[in-house]
């Protein structure tokens, strides 16, 4: 079995000349103990991602069994067009058909939140895109991680100033690439990538041991 990725840049694999700027999806390999496509890249829409052929060449891969992990919202968002019950969950729902098509199954992520804080709490920052996810993943039965909630809860859970060592901030001189410094509360330090993939990967053993027994129907596994 395979686990595909698709997603924005906070799943994506590094760039060389970023690190340790990273997504998560570089580190889930060791802990579900399976083999992990990435395709996820930086800007990614769920439109995007159809219209360049990402999609097309993710499905090439996939076999009957495997699992295709999904997560957008970040870039979605800053397109009105692609409004959260709109364009952005009519394309969701095609890529969890595409994937039941194949006797594969599909996960659905939300979006990790932006570490945004005001006092001690972390703004929601995804507007409805969350909502419609969760609400897509239960009207499909497909397999949910929220990691809008689980990335708020972090965040949160070690505070304004500790948090900080999860995302790419870095202080002038410290990064090649930003010779003034960077403050970015979007895209992840490893560090941060490594906790994020802990999280997922296990999540992932879990839906797996749940639905282990469950044989498949057709082209479309039960869920």
């Amino acid at each position: 079995m395979t686990y595909h990725l698709a997603g924005d840049s906070t799943v994506a694999p590094a760039k060389p000349d970023e690190l340790p700027m990273t997504g998560w999806g570089s580190y889930i390999e060791p802990v579900v103990e399976a083999p992990v496509r990435n395709l996820a890249y930086g800007g990614a829409t769920t439109e995007s991602f159809l219209a360049d052929g990402t999609w097309a060449r993710l499905l090439d891969g996939v076999a009957a069994g495997d699992v295709v992990v999904i997560q957008f919202g970040h870039n979605d968002q800053k397109l009105p067009e692609l409004g959260a019950r709109g364009g952005y969950t009519v394309r969701l729902r095609g890529m969890v058909d595409d994937v039941r098509a194949r006797g594969a199954r599909p996960v659905l992520c939300t979006s990790v939140e932006r570490r945004w804080f005001d006092g001690d709490q972390v703004i929601a920052t995804h507007g409805d895109y969350p909502n419609a996810v969760r609400d897509l993943a239960h009207e499909l039965d497909v397999p949910l991680i929220d990691l809008t909630a689980f990335t708020t809860w972090l965040y949160e859970d070690l505070g304004p100033e500790a948090s900080v060592a999860l995302l790419s901030h870095f202080a002038p001189g410290e990064h090649p690439l930003w010779p003034d410094g960077l403050a970015d509360d979007t895209h992840f330090h490893e560090r941060g990538a490594r906790r994020i993939a802990a999280f997922v990967g296990r999540s992932l053993r879990a839906i797996e041991r749940r639905d282990g027994d469950r044989p498949a129907m057709g082209s479309q596994l039960v869920s």
